[in-house]
């Protein structure tokens, strides 16, 4: 009883020197010391593993030599490698009674001769998971074999041992883990605070107290409603609340700097729990202000244009757009406003003149127009004012005249003084409108009828092509489902010798199958697809069903005949169009001696020298080209005399008057009387009675073509029409 007490005293000195975190070496050896004393005569030694080389190595210790503690590091874990390398290995107690006679020690046996050790019993010190901490083991001088208590005494030392190790290993990773967070908040860019639970600053950073201008001194212990702007109060004390109750919550408010100014923050709040009640909450704040004002400078210059200051055409779209929802507002009118004699500016001073002079135009529209109005640029020298809520037709009109009253004024640019003037389109929503940018397109055409009236004017939509506007906007898109959903058809019109009446050919003709409007005229689409770039795709479809059809026809035919086909001139001076027209031809294997293109005076807009190469390489080719509706355009003699074409087809507004117009005829004659000199043929177009034929037949012309012959028709038609036209009657 005498020998416990102290025993137990030296325990509990132990578990105070684990609990207080005394150094672990310190710790060891009073393991050692209190071991040592319950088994007289015994050396403690204490082996660290290390799962790195999966080897053990000898805490250091004055009980041994320090021979002997260099000779017991890096030994390997392994069955056979001494008694504390088996013990490890097995992980279990193994017991050598005789060091001299045990063959897990060759090698050693000297060494544990030097040191006078005769027996050695290992303890391996496991976790009560499995993991191997290292080995606790007791040497004597003398062979011997451990008792019962001896045994007990090695369990309670292994685990003393496992306790320190685990306790060290613990206070080491939450040293470690205490230094990466201080490091943390020491060193984060943003900035870094904690409140208690009722709101109060527990800890800032030295980021937050430069963010806010306010010492870590001057903060703690205050709540943080003194450093938010009084109108963010309210949120920041709910989102506080928030996370106060256990949510992780991210947010923007404003804070008032220590200089007084506001400056805007973003903001993360979350509890912190400790054993699964919340004691604070923490925050991590970053000053957004510059961010902010990029938001809002990317925001105003999605909205307005950045030359005039004025809202763009989204934000004028947007403003209509709620114009028109809110009907409360009263009649809605739009002007948009075109500047008359910009672009000889723009071209003849510059750019940068050209840019001063919008600007200066926009300054004056500002000043012109109401302020309930909004003012808006939306593309080039194009305004638009949307006027809300006007009382009357009056009103709009004074404002309009206003403007132009205003722009008439010269404005000095460059060192030199400019004249401007400008077109007016006006629209209002009295009309019924489905749509607000109906109002839009009311308007430009309106516009566009104020600059055929002269300019430096205005005009007000009447409605009377309303229904023909939106019938046009509808045909546009449906033109762009056609080409894709093959709802077009080719009919074809013979072309007949002027006297036999023989068939010398056909002109291809394109149709339109719309599934709801039935048959459409090209009339009304060929126009909307030469308008939409839709003509290119249109066109080359053409060319090749053409060439395609015809090259099947004539396969039954005894002679081939010769298909004409229209081609635009958008078309006919696109780049590519030559190689189109090559493929198409290889494709169908239409011989290109029965192919005919047939072009207008305006392939000519863009200048004669490209279209005569391009008509040259095509004559050699074997294409021949034809000009169509000769006399309707602007080309003088000189481009039919120097265009390498063979046929020139007359217009039927021509050959309509030949028999009443004494004038008419004089210039029908001249042409065919012209072509022929130039070794041209002449075609004329619109024949419908036989007395038109006779006539043309009697002044030379070569072919014709006409109702009088033959309609446009399918293909399935045309396979069945005989050589000779007209058909005789039945009576």
């Amino acid at each position: 009883m005498d020998k416990e007490l102290p025993w137990l005293e030296a325990q509990q000195r132990i578990h105070e020197l684990i609990a207080q975190q005394h150094p672990l070496l310190e710790t060891l050896a009073a393991i050692s010391d209190w071991i040592g004393e319950m088994m007289p005569g015994s050396r403690v030694s204490i082996m660290r593993f290390t799962p790195e080389d999966n080897c053990l190595h000898l805490v250091p210790s004055t009980a041994f030599s320090e021979q002997f503690n260099a000779l017991m590091q890096n030994i390997p874990v392994a069955d056979g490698m001494g008694t504390c390398g088996t013990a490890a290995c097995k992980r279990e107690l193994v017991i050598t009674d005789n060091i001299q006679k045990d063959p897990r020690w060759d090698g050693y046996h000297d060494t544990a001769r030097a040191e006078g050790l005769g027996a050695c019993w290992s303890m391996p010190i496991v976790t009560a998971g499995g993991e191997l901490l290292g080995t606790f083991a007791t040497y004597y001088r003398k062979p011997s074999l451990p008792t019962d208590g001896a045994q007990k005494n090695l369990a309670r030392g292994a685990a003393l041992v496992a306790l320190a190790i685990l306790r060290h290993r613990d206070a080491e990773d939450h040293l470690k883990l205490t230094e990466w967070h201080r490091a943390l908040f020491d060193n984060h860019p943003d900035g870094v605070y904690s409140f208690d639970l009722a709101g109060h600053f527990q800890s800032c950073n030295a980021a937050m107290e430069e963010m806010t201008g306010f010492r870590k001194e001057q903060v703690l212990g205050k709540h943080f409603s003194q450093y938010v702007d009084p109108g963010y109060r309210e949120m920041t004390q709910a989102a506080f609340d928030k996370a106060r109750n256990g949510e992780a919550i991210t947010y923007e408010t404003v804070g008032l700097h220590a200089d007084g100014y506001p400056y805007h923050l973003e903001i993360i709040n979350f509890p912190v729990i400790i054993r699964d009640e919340i004691v604070g909450v923490y925050g991590i704040c970053k000053n957004i202000s510059l961010r902010k004002e990029q938001e809002a400078k990317i925001t105003y210059q999605a909205s307005h244009d950045l030359l005039t200051g004025l809202p763009n055409q989204a934000r004028f779209s947007e403003e209509l757009n709620g114009a028109f929802s809110s009907r409360a507002c009263g009649p809605v009118a739009v002007m948009l406003l075109n500047l008359d004699g910009f672009k000889p500016i723009n071209d003849g001073l510059g750019h940068f003149s050209g840019n001063q002079v919008l600007a200066s135009v926009a300054r004056r529209l500002e000043q012109s127009v109401p302020d309930k109005a909004t003012l808006a640029r939306m593309v080039g020298d194009e305004f638009a004012v949307l006027l809300p809520g006007y009382t009357s037709r009056e009103e709009v009109v004074r404002n309009a005249e206003n403007i132009l009253q205003v722009l008439a004024q010269p404005i000095e640019v460059a060192g030199q003084m400019v004249h401007l003037s400008a077109s007016i389109g006006i629209a209002s929503s009295i009309d019924p409108l489905k749509h607000p940018q109906e109002l839009m397109q009311y308007a430009d055409l309106a516009l566009e009828r104020a600059k055929r009236q002269g300019r430096n004017t205005w005009q007000w939509y009447s409605g009377g092509k309303a229904e023909r506007s939106r019938h046009s906007v509808a045909l546009r898109h449906d033109l762009h489902t056609a080409l894709q959903e093959d709802q077009f058809e080719l009919w074809y019109q013979p072309v007949v010798d002027a006297v036999s009446g023989r068939m010398r050919g056909v002109e291809a003709l394109v149709r339109w199958h719309h599934p709801q409007h039935g048959l459409v005229s090209p009339m009304e689409f060929i126009p909307l697809a030469e308008q939409t770039g839709q003509i290119v795709p249109l066109g080359r479809w053409i060319l090749n069903q053409a060439c395609k059809e015809m090259a099947q026809l004539n396969e039954n035919r005894e002679r081939a005949l010769r298909v004409a086909v229209n081609i635009s001139s958008l078309q006919f001076n696109r780049d590519g169009f030559l190689q189109d027209v090559r493929r198409t031809l290889e494709q169908t294997g239409l011989q290109p001696q029965l192919l005919e293109l047939e072009v207008t005076e305006s392939v000519l807009l863009d200048g004669a020298e490209p279209v005569i190469e391009l008509m040259e390489t095509l004559k050699d080719m074997g294409v021949r080209v034809a000009i169509d509706d000769f006399g309707t355009g602007f080309s003088s003699l000189s481009y039919l005399r120097d265009l390498p074409t063979h046929k020139v087809k007359l217009d039927r507004s021509f050959v309509q008057k030949t028999l009443s117009d004494r004038r008419m005829a004089a210039i029908v004659q001249g042409v065919i009387t012209m072509a022929h000199h130039m070794d041209m043929i002449v075609v004329a177009e619109g024949i419908e009675t036989r007395e038109q034929q006779d006539d043309l037949a009697r002044r030379n012309c070569d072919m014709l073509q006409g109702y009088l012959f033959a309609r446009p028709m399918p293909l399935a038609e045309l396979s069945k029409l005989p050589e000779l036209l007209p058909v005789a009657s039945s009576d």
